[in-house]
């Protein structure tokens, strides 16, 4: 058995993938809302200002739509996943331009680095998406509820924790 097989991987891969789901159809019904998720072994948490209600009704359908085989839901271009991959290679690829010039002036080095950064953000995109899709999240949801939805405002912050109740397949 491989890490991501564990169960508490599997469930947090799940939560995450309904996570995606759900702020993708919260985003198409209002392309205005601005919203951050977070995912764990339980469920996940939608911040921003959204209603219960419509939180209820995109995490009900995108589970659905998840368990019909929609797996392209599972990923989302602004996930963590993407933004880790883009840091980490383009640093990486600074990096390694400019090693082995040690002698040089940095601004000898800097134009080489910014090269390679760059060019590896444009390998970023795809490599974040196969990693999410691939690692951080798993579309298949069979077994899986959504269950009780609370809402905590602290002033200007609305989030929302999402549970998940999991069948005998889904643990």
């Amino acid at each position: 058995m491989n890490l991501l097989e564990f169960p508490i991987f599997a469930r947090m891969r799940q939560s995450h993938a309904i996570e995606h789901a759900t702020v993708h159809l919260l985003s198409q019904r209002d392309p205005s809302l601005r919203l951050v998720g977070r995912s764990d072994d339980k469920g996940f948490y939608i911040y921003g200002l959204v209603s219960t209600e419509m939180v209820r009704h995109a995490a009900e359908e995108a589970l659905r739509r998840l368990q019909a085989g929609e797996a392209y839901l599972a990923i989302h271009p602004n996930c963590g996943t993407n933004i880790a991959a883009a840091g980490t290679l383009a640093g990486l690829a600074a990096l390694l331009a400019s090693a082995g010039r040690r002698r040089s002036f940095f601004w000898d080095r800097l134009p080489s680095a910014i090269t390679a950064a760059t060019l590896a953000l444009f390998l970023a995109q795809p490599l974040g998406y196969l990693l999410q899709a691939r690692v951080t999240t798993l579309a298949q949801v069979e077994g899986v509820r959504i269950g009780q939805i609370t809402r905590q405002d602290n002033g200007y912050l609305v989030m929302h924790q999402v549970n998940l109740e999991r069948g005998k397949q889904a643990r």
